[in-house]
């Protein structure tokens, strides 16, 4: 039977959520319905709001999250009711021509849940990033619930499911960040965190944060940077290759998404260096680079779409090296709120306030 509970709706570009009655379908087939305990408040949500994603409004918002399985569907068999899972929205569906080459990692055709979740006057929601997870209960298909270790707090375990898988894959899986490695995030919220505490899983030796903040400047030092620069007061390209013996970063790591900035990540890698952009840019940007310089620094400049991620590899692992007490995730959490104070969260965000607020039920 359909079900009845509380969601945070974005109804029209710029307007502030609220809390509307959403009615939650059983699970079809290849189908879970998944109850929340853990939401993060991510960026991308805002952009949903302001309708820079789509403006298939009314959305539901949230898809940080992590839960348990309520029930499942039939021919589910990768999860069972009671399982402590992540939501991952992307779920490689094994058949599109990316899948087929042997990178789903790319899959170009994720899953979703077809039965959709509705207001109470019938009216379909588009679930942010295809889960919707700012209510209790939401349905999603199966793959994309990735079962962990239950011991993990939602709270934390649930950022896995986008910004820190985000940063952490940027570094990891994107920039191929080794030993010995100098690397420079340019960029110190979430995202840029994580890609600096996943740069120092990895033994890069020297970690060079970028920010305007010096809060953040601050925050990114309890996750692993070495160097700090704040671009108010000098020039990053410059103070990068200060630190780097003259010569730039092996690996740079962009995680704001603005020309000016990428333009920075450019000029501050070393030869043969590589360029990771994991910051979302908006649709107008554009950038302007002399050929010739792109050709005579050689290496790479590379996009990170989620990190590059396979949740199905990657969420547990990230979980138990966070259970092993070599992952701080719970230091992302700068706040738990309820699910009647997304707004607000929204607005510490965009001050610069918060790394996460983690909505939680």
């Amino acid at each position: 039977m359909p079900q009845e509970t509380q969601g945070v709706i974005a109804g029209g570009k710029g307007e502030p959520v609220r809390l509307e009655t959403i009615v939650v379908p059983d699970p079809g087939p290849g189908e879970v319905l998944v109850r929340v305990q853990a939401s993060g408040v991510c960026h991308t949500d805002l952009h949903y709001r302001e309708g820079a994603i789509s403006d298939d409004f009314p959305f539901l918002l949230g898809h940080e999250a992590a839960g348990t399985i309520e029930e499942v569907g039939e021919g589910v068999e990768n999860v069972a009711p009671g399982d402590f899972v992540i939501l991952a929205w992307r779920a490689p569906c094994g058949t599109c021509r990316s899948c087929l080459r042997g990178r789903p990692w790319y899959c170009f055709d994720s899953q979703n849940a077809k039965n959709p979740m509705t207001l109470a006057d019938g009216t379909a929601l588009s679930p942010a990033l295809g889960i919707g997870a700012f209510t209790e209960l939401t349905v999603v298909a199966a793959d994309q619930a990735v079962k962990v270790n239950p011991a993990a707090k939602p709270e934390a375990a649930g950022l896995i499911g986008c910004g820190i898988m985000a940063g952490l894959g940027a570094a990891i899986n994107t920039g191929n960040v080794g030993r010995g490695d100098s690397v420079a995030v340019i960029g110190c919220g979430g995202v840029g965190d994580a890609a600096i505490a996943g740069s120092k899983l990895t033994g890069a030796h020297t970690i060079i944060a970028v920010d305007v903040d010096d809060r953040k400047l601050e925050w990114a030092k309890e996750f692993g940077a070495t160097h700090t620069v704040n671009a108010r007061n000098a020039n990053p390209v410059e103070a990068i290759r200060a630190i780097t013996g003259g010569n730039g970063a092996d690996v740079v790591i962009e995680a704001i998404g603005t020309p000016e900035t990428y333009e920075q990540a450019f000029y501050a890698r070393d030869l043969a260096g590589t360029v990771v952009l994991v910051g979302v840019p908006n649709p107008e940007m554009r950038i302007d680079l002399p050929l010739l310089e792109v050709f005579g620094r050689g290496g790479a400049l590379k996009s990170s779409w989620y990190g590059d991620c396979l949740p199905t590899r990657d969420f547990p692992m990230f979980i138990d090296l966070y259970l092993q007490g070599r992952l701080d995730l719970e230091r992302f959490v700068s706040e738990t709120i309820g699910v009647g104070d997304v707004e607000e969260a929204f607005h510490r965000m965009e001050r610069g306030e918060v790394l996460r607020s983690v909505v939680v039920f």
